[in-house]
Parts: structure tokens; C-alpha cells; sequence
């Protein structure tokens, strides 16, 4: 008796040379649908499902595998008497081969006009149960979801008539990522659906975009994955279009980078280190912004990313090619600025759909053993309720200042403290373990540039020493959210020195 394969699949990549070559092997086929057509036009000897069931496809094609002649033969123990007693008792023969992949769910969410008609009836039931029967019973069952793997089955079949136990086991391990990778789609699509926000647990998929030479460090193995329908203003949607391959960090500070620009509306350049931004700078082109971006901090910049929501011209690819930097990402190049830029051989240059950016997805960090998800912090001043508490209101080019400065702090690590005019940061104080701190740090870099420039804090002030220090250095604006218990000390400490102070009743911290 022939030994029998189950072909149906939704992405028909190969599969023709694959059925082809389960002929040779002296295999029987079994098909259904659109892939029984398909065999059929290109000349091979199909049976038909209802042949193998005795029942006729019913409901549009909803039920047409889910039968006891189809699992039987696929959960069968081969090595078990009274399992092969019950299909002969049944006129069941087994399936040695099974190929399924599955309705294109994600595909079918990702069109703009898809109904919830139209995702639900590409919700695949049949399938992942034919996939799943045969990945448990892969002791005797071949079972391939990946067109990847049609070759790597057919010359093992060729050269010794089976599969190895090593490759059923391994694609059995396929098969399962697969289907709970599918069904996390579905998931994640129907929570939506259903307003759920805190569901009882939490399934999430990624799919594998590049396995990285290491991660933060050497001794670290790393890899890169993307999200299935994840924002396209995405490092992990970006197209590379010169340089070496992204290492870890790269992938980290070109993220952080992208975080920063997108804030902004005018054009913008930001640089970063070390997922902290080294210079922000804002111009009527991309070019000023950029050397402002620069001459914010021209000595941190050497090595880092930057990120500019412009396209870069070749004025400003000369002004990028003068220093080096590991990473330029912008929405686009002109073929001027390509040819500037190439001419450094390890540059990665990569862009980006700056197109729906406002989408807002949840942040997922990792702790050991489990998982903290959160809303992205897209809370911007707009959306405060500002109050100034002092005695004297902002002029318009400090309210210019302490607005720049706001849309950056959110993204320096805490405590974070930011000093800028109007166009660019001037200090930036990070990740210090008290606010002072973070504000000597941000004023020394800042210099005598701090004269009349604005100081912006990501949290309240727990006391009036920072005021005091800024007031020393010659700020004259600090925008900060208010709510310490001490508000009144810091308010007091700005009116002495004439500072006017905005209180934005919310924080940001980033850790």
C-alpha cells in the first residue's frame, strides 16, 4: 500500500514541485480546495478529501478535515496493536506526510478597509488541528508548515525512503511556534476587539528578523525579532540601504533616537549615546538643525546614532560625513547625499516610515520571571494642564525653550534634567541618582550658554537646591510637572531670582 501525504495550504510557494516530488517517492496524495486545484492543473493525480472522509466539504468549506478518517489517520500509534486493529476496524489508512500552512489571518487584519467579517472567516480552524494532531504524533509523521523546509524533506525521503527522527522532531517544534504564533495574532486582534485591557494572561509573538553577533556585551548571545503588525516607524521595519549589519546596541540607540525625532514637528536632529540623547537640534532646514544637533555636544556625538525627520540632502550628508558616526536613519536620502555618504564603508544608513507615527502600542520590559507592559509615554504638553505659580509668566522664546526641552526629557534617563534655548539642548544630565545631580551635571555641560536659557526636569523638585543652582548658572525659565510637598520653597526660590517656573502637573519618568 502507497504511503499517503496531506497536502493544503494557503501560500502555494512550491508546493507543486513538492507534491511532484512526493510522487516520485511513491507517495499518494491528499488535497483539498484550492490546493487540489492548483495539483490538479499541473497534471498530478489528486484525492480528493471527501473521498478520504466519505462526507462532502460542508458550511463554505468550514468543515471538510475535522473527521475521524483524517485524525485517525494522523493520531495513530504505529507501534500500538490496538491502535492499527481500530483503523483497519475502520478502513482508515495512515498519513506519513502532512504539509498545512494556515489562512492568512495577519494578512487578511493588516488591509485598511478589512471588516471583522472578513478576519473572523480567516480565522483557521481545520488546519492548526491537522498541524497539531501530526506535530504530536511526529514519532511517525513528517509535518512541514514552512515552504523552507520542502526541500530538506524530499532528499531525506530520496536518500532513505523517511525522514530522520531529528527533522520530524524538528519540525514538529516548528509546527507548534507556528500555530501559537498564529493563534497569538488572533488573540491579540479579538482582545482588541473586545476592549479587554488587562487580559487574565498575556500571549505575544515576534518573528525572527536577524540573529545578532552578540548582544550588549561580547559574552552575550542576542537576536533581533520584530512584531507582526507592529509600528512601521520602526527600526525593526527600517530598510538598510548601506553599511555593516546593526549590532545590539545600534538596534537599542537607533530606537531610542527615533523616540526623540518623532516628538518633533519642524525639522529635527537628535543625537544619541548610549540611549540618552548627546544633542537636539531644531532649524528651518535639516541642515541647521543638524549642526545644531552637533554643537550641542560636540565631543559625545563621535560615535553615536542620528536621527533626523527630514530628508537628507547633500549639504547636509557633507556636514554627517565629516565625523564619525555609527548610524544616520532618516525618512529618506537624495541619491547626492547616498553617493557623500557610502563613501564611508561602515556607516549604516537606514530609513524609515515616518508615516502613523502616532499609533500608540504598549512598552513590554522584561524582569527575571516575568513581564511589565505598559502604555508608550505619549503624553505631550498639549496634553498638561499648565499652570505658572510665579510671579513672572514666560516670554514667548522661553516658552519656545522649556517646550524643546520638555519633548526631550521624557526620553533622558531618570532623574533627568535638560537645558536649552529655543533651537537645541544645551546641558543634558542623566541617570542620576538625585536631582542636583542631574542638574550640575546638565549646567557645567551647558557653560556659560545656561544664561537665559530653560531648565527642564522630568519630576517635581523635592527641595529648592536645584532652583538654586539653576539661578547661579543664569537660567531664567524651568518648566518641571510640581506636586512635591515642597512646591512652595521651589516657587519662592524662582521669585527671588526671577525665574518664572511652569508646572505641568505630569512626569516622566524613564528608567
Amino acid at each position: 500500500m502507497a504511503k499517503r501525504a496531506l497536502i493544503s495550504v494557503s501560500d502555494k510557494t512550491g508546493i507543486v514541485e513538492f507534491a511532484k516530488g512526493l510522487k516520485e517517492a511513491g507517495f499518494d496524495i491528499i488535497s483539498t480546495g484550492g490546493t487540489k486545484k492548483a495539483l490538479q492543473e499541473a497534471g498530478l493525480e489528486v484525492i480528493g478529501i471527501s473521498d478520504v472522509t466519505g462526507f462532502p466539504e460542508i458550511l463554505d468549506g468550514r468543515v471538510k478535515t475535522l473527521h475521524p478518517n483524517v485524525h485517525g489517520a494522523l493520531l495513530a500509534r504505529r507501534d500500538d496493536d490496538s491502535h492499527q486493529v481500530q483503523l483497519n476496524e475502520h478502513n482508515i489508512q495512515p498519513i506519513d506526510v502532512v504539509c498545512v500552512n494556515l489562512y492568512p489571518f495577519q494578512k487578511t487584519i493588516e488591509k485598511p478597509d478589512v471588516t471583522v467579517e472578513d478576519a473572523i472567516e480567516n480565522i483557521d480552524i481545520g488546519g492548526p488541528t491537522m498541524l497539531r494532531s501530526s506535530a504530536k504524533n511526529h514519532e511517525y509523521i513528517t509535518v512541514v508548515v514552512d515552504p523552507a523546509d520542502y526541500e530538506i524533506v524530499l532528499s531525506e525521503l530520496k536518500a532513505d525512503g523517511e525522514t530522520t527522527k531529528e527533522t520530524r522532531r524538528r519540525l514538529a517544534a516548528k509546527v507548534f511556534r507556528h500555530t501559537a504564533s498564529y493563534d497569538a495574532v488572533i488573540a491579540e486582534y479579538m482582545t482588541q476587539l473586545s476592549g479587554e485591557e488587562n487580559p487574565e494572561s498575556m500571549t505575544v509573538t515576534y518573528e525572527l528578523k536577524q540573529s545578532l553577533r552578540y548582544g550588549e556585551n561580547p559574552h552575550q548571545k542576542a537576536a533581533f525579532y520584530k512584531k507582526p503588525l507592529g509600528s512601521l516607524f520602526s527600526v525593526a521595519q527600517a530598510e538598510q540601504l548601506h553599511g555593516k549589519e546593526l549590532s545590539y546596541n545600534n538596534i537599542n540607540d537607533a530606537d531610542a533616537a527615533l523616540q526623540i525625532v518623532k516628538e518633533f514637528d519642524q525639522p529635527a536632529a537628535v543625537a544619541v549615546k548610549h540611549m540618552n540623547p548627546c544633542g537636539v537640534g531644531t532649524g528651518e532646514t535639516i541642515g541647521e538643525a543638524f549642526q545644531k544637533a552637533y554643537e550641542a555636544d560636540p565631543t559625545s556625538i563621535f560615535g553615536g546614532i542620528v536621527a533626523l525627520n527630514r530628508e537628507v540632502d547633500g549639504k547636509t550628508a557633507e556636514k554627517l560625513h565629516e565625523i564619525f558616526l555609527e548610524i544616520v536613519i532618516a525618512p529618506s536620502f537624495s541619491e547626492e547625499a547616498i553617493q557623500i555618504l557610502t563613501g564611508k564603508k561602515n556607516i549604516r544608513l537606514l530609513t524609515v516610515s515616518f508615516d502613523g507615527i502616532q499609533k500608540v502600542e504598549k512598552k513590554l520590559t522584561s524582569i527575571e520571571g516575568g513581564l511589565l507592559v505598559q502604555d508608550m509615554d505619549g503624553f505631550s504638553l498639549e496634553d498638561a494642564n499648565v499652570t505658572v505659580p510665579t510671579k513672572r509668566q514666560p516670554t514667548e522664546q522661553e516658552w519656545a525653550a522649556m517646550k524643546l526641552g520638555w519633548k526631550v526629557v521624557k526620553h533622558v534617563k531618570s532623574n533627568a534634567i535638560v537645558v536649552t534655548d529655543e533651537n537645541m539642548t544645551l546641558g543634558v544630565g542623566a541617570g542620576q541618582m538625585n536631582r542636583v545631580g542631574a542638574a550640575r551635571i546638565a549646567l557645567d555641560q551647558a557653560g556659560e550658554k545656561a544664561t537665559g536659557a530653560a531648565m527642564a526636569s522630568d519630576a517635581f523638585f523635592p527641595m529648592d537646591d536645584t532652583v538654586e543652582a539653576a539661578a547661579k548658572a543664569g537660567i531664567t525659565a524651568i518648566i518641571q510637572p510640581g506636586g512635591s510637598v515642597r512646591d512652595e520653597d521651589s516657587i519662592k526660590k524662582a521669585d527671588e531670582h526671577g525665574i518664572t517656573m511652569v508646572f505641568t502637573g505630569i512626569r516622566h519618568f524613564k528608567h
